[in-house]
């Protein structure tokens, strides 16, 4: 296991202590699906239950993809998405689609309402070879549907429709739902959306895998890494990584440290902690409770939120995702007239100066009264990847427990859609329509 992770820096701001003595309930509540939510803990054990035929079949088809695809056309929201950019970016990284050789660009749809942006990604398109992997439950979901509306009518219009329906990749549910009739009707090469795991969790599932196969990442490895992983935290000890994760950041809680920034001097990490918000802001903020989950990307947000976080509200804490060396040898150059002062720097790495900064920063903000988590893992890698998916998503269900909440559920997303939905006549709304506009 090459993650870790370093409390000392919150155990001064909190009592961990009573918190920690909690954890063998929630833990066992987790794993032996006695607590809320209990029909969607799939992705527990998923990275040992893996279909091979299913993994095998998502192989083959990149492998479709990269021959004869310039593009691959990623439709999807939320946890149909965030997974596989925050991959991507992680492991390759996040000039991906600039500096990718021998690989289809990735690009991604389907998770905004925009004009803008789905005009420019038709411009992308052309004079491309292209296919989609369009991800759905149950095919409906305004973004993504509209989304897949439009490009399946260029993906048809340029190729003709059989030739089209070849270049289609739904990932869907197993049975039901808009997309998989469609997908039976016209012969979509399909791959299913487990019942049992919900769209934050499913990275690991072939929502996230096709994409991240498509842009020559090694899914073997980041399976491996869930693995090796889910044997480390069935472990019941204070020594656990999630029990020490979920213990402190429940205990800042508990204190009054409310916010979460979840930070990386990295800035492949920037979607990593994308994905990050969405699975502890959706899986914990109902019933009123909930640590807000945000982000920061360092250092160059120290330049921009530095201030707040080192003298605003002493509400917030922070958890910092370290990496070892980049392997990259850039080394700060030497100057005759040392116009900036930096001399100093020179012949140092600028991993050693990227390094002092976060080194520095800690400390800045634990003397200003900011507690810190400190996750450290070795490199980025598609292995280490898998681990701190898994790491991330079991301290998730732990702390969901004990913050006393459904980890699992989402039932807060639905107020908007509902009124998204008036506003734009879907029939069954007209009285909803005409109450909401009175008030707008």
């Amino acid at each position: 296991m090459s993650l870790s992770v370093d409390i000392k820096n919150a155990a001064s701001f909190a009592d961990i202590a009573p918190v920690m003595a909690e954890l063998p309930a929630a833990h066992d509540t987790l794993v032996n699906g006695t607590g809320e939510g209990n029909d969607f803990l799939g992705w527990v054990k998923l990275p040992c239950n893996v279909d091979p035929e299913e993994l095998a079949r998502i192989k083959a088809a990149a492998e479709k993809i990269r021959k004869d695809s310039d593009v691959l056309l990623v439709i999807g929201i939320g946890g149909s998405y965030l997974g596989a950019r925050a991959a991507i970016e992680y492991c390759i990284s996040p000039n991906y689609n600039l500096i990718c050789k021998d690989s289809p660009k990735v690009i991604f749809a389907g998770n905004s309402l925009s004009a803008a942006q789905t005009a420019e990604i038709t411009a992308m398109l052309e004079g491309c070879d292209w296919s989609i992997n369009v991800i759905s439950k149950s095919g409906t979901t305004t973004e993504p549907a509209v989304a897949f509306r439009i490009f399946r009518g260029l993906l048809e219009e340029k190729y003709g429709a059989a030739e089209a329906a070849k270049r289609i990749y739904a990932t869907t549910d197993r049975a039901r739902g808009a997309l998989k009739t469609l997908a039976n009707t016209l012969a979509y090469e399909s791959f299913v959306i487990p019942d049992d795991v919900g769209g934050r969790f499913s990275v690991l599932t072939p929502v996230g895998l096709l994409p991240i196969a498509v842009a020559g990442i090694d899914v073997d490895e980041m399976l491996a890494g869930a693995r090796d992983m889910a044997a480390a935290v069935a472990e019941k000890s204070e020594d656990n990584p999630c029990w020490r994760y979920a213990a402190a950041r429940n205990a800042l809680y508990r204190a009054g440290y409310t916010t979460e920034i979840n930070a990386a001097y990295e800035p492949r990490y920037r979607y990593t902690a994308e994905w990050w918000k969405q699975l502890y802001g959706e899986s914990e903020g109902k019933d009123l409770k909930g640590i807000f989950p945000a982000s920061v990307d360092l250092t160059a947000d120290l330049h921009s939120m530095g201030q707040y976080i080192q003298q605003g509200m002493r509400n917030i804490f922070e958890t910092v995702v370290s990496f070892g060396s980049s392997g990259a040898e850039v080394n700060v150059p030497f100057s005759e007239d040392n116009l900036d002062g930096l001399n100093f720097l020179a012949g140092h790495t600028l991993d050693e100066v990227n390094s002092m900064a976060a080194a520095g920063t800690r400390l800045a903000h634990v003397d200003g009264g900011v507690p810190n988590i400190s996750v450290s893992i070795d490199k980025p890698s598609a292995y280490s990847f898998g681990e701190l998916v898994y790491f991330f998503e079991f301290a998730c269900g732990i702390s969901g427990y004990l913050l006393g909440v459904n980890p699992f559920n989402q039932p807060g997303v639905e107020a908007y859609k509902v009124n998204m939905y008036a506003l734009i006549g879907k029939p069954g709304y007209e009285d909803r329509k005409a109450e909401l506009e009175s008030r707008l």
